[in-house]
């Protein structure tokens, strides 16, 4: 679990609201500052799903393909796939 706390992404995202806190506290609400919290909210969204779909990878579970870790699944499937093809391969010559 704390793989999933100090993650990187998890971690700029919430240093990033913090100080948006900070600068907006005691300025008025603009539409510069609602663009500002949206695009947090977009960050932190973002970051969850990340560490979302590590956590499913490890599960051995399919991610979407537009995740970041799509691409591991991928190469790891085609490897196993490869593997398995040289072993029947293997016993048919046996």
């Amino acid at each position: 679990m704390r793989n999933y706390l100090f993650a990187s992404g998890l971690f700029g995202a919430i240093t990033g609201g913090i100080a948006l806190l900070r600068g907006t506290r005691d300025a008025p609400v603009t539409w510069r500052a609602v663009l500002a919290w949206a695009s947090w909210g977009i960050t932190i969204a973002l970051a969850i799903g990340a560490i979302v779909d590590f956590r499913k990878d490890e599960r051995g579970e399919d991610v979407a393909y537009d995740s970041p870790v799509a691409p591991i699944q991928y190469k790891r499937a085609r490897k196993a796939l490869k593997a398995e093809e040289k072993a029947q391969r293997k016993a048919g010559n046996a």
